[in-house]
């Protein structure tokens, strides 16, 4: 498995600090994320997830823990936009140019407007894909807002 992403490589280029965790990914996990966590063996508040959605028909990603789902009425609101739904899987790969399992937010194709969960931020490291199936990049939740650029919002169900 290659450590080097064009995740790995955007955090590097900002100066991020982070290490890079690999571990047995399971594609016929029932949840990608909590699979993550338990194979690294983490709390699921500490391993985020990364969607992919359209909010008001443009992409939007959202960063979130593990075990919990997304709201789409408080995503579109995180937004001030008029509603939200989840991207569809080939959708995603093509806006990210990451495969499904493997999205991260960092070293997009195209950096878009980018939402994490708020109670993220109380944690002093967080997990987040690498951008690649099996990685996993573990970084402050603030340096990670810093560099996407990212709003810190409630958008939780």
């Amino acid at each position: 498995m290659a450590k080097a992403t064009r995740a790995t490589a955007a955090l590097a280029k900002a100066g991020i600090a982070f290490t890079i965790h690999a571990y047995d990914y399971d594609p016929d996990a029932e949840s990608i994320g909590l699979q993550a966590a338990a194979a690294l063996v983490e709390d699921p508040a500490r391993v985020l997830k990364t969607l992919m959605a359209l909010v008001d028909g443009k992409p939007a990603c959202v960063i979130l823990p593990s075990d919990r789902e997304v709201s789409m009425k408080r995503l579109a609101a995180a937004f001030g936009a008029k509603g939200a739904q989840m991207m569809k899987p080939a959708e995603a790969e093509r806006a990210t140019g990451y495969k499904v399992g493997g999205i991260s937010p960092f070293g997009q194709a195209r950096q878009v407007r980018t939402v994490i969960e708020e109670t993220a931020l109380a944690q002093a490291l967080v997990f987040i894909n690498g951008g690649q199936r099996g990685l996993q990049v573990r970084l402050s939740p603030r340096d990670a807002m810093a560099v996407l650029g990212a709003l810190a919002a409630p958008v939780v169900a």
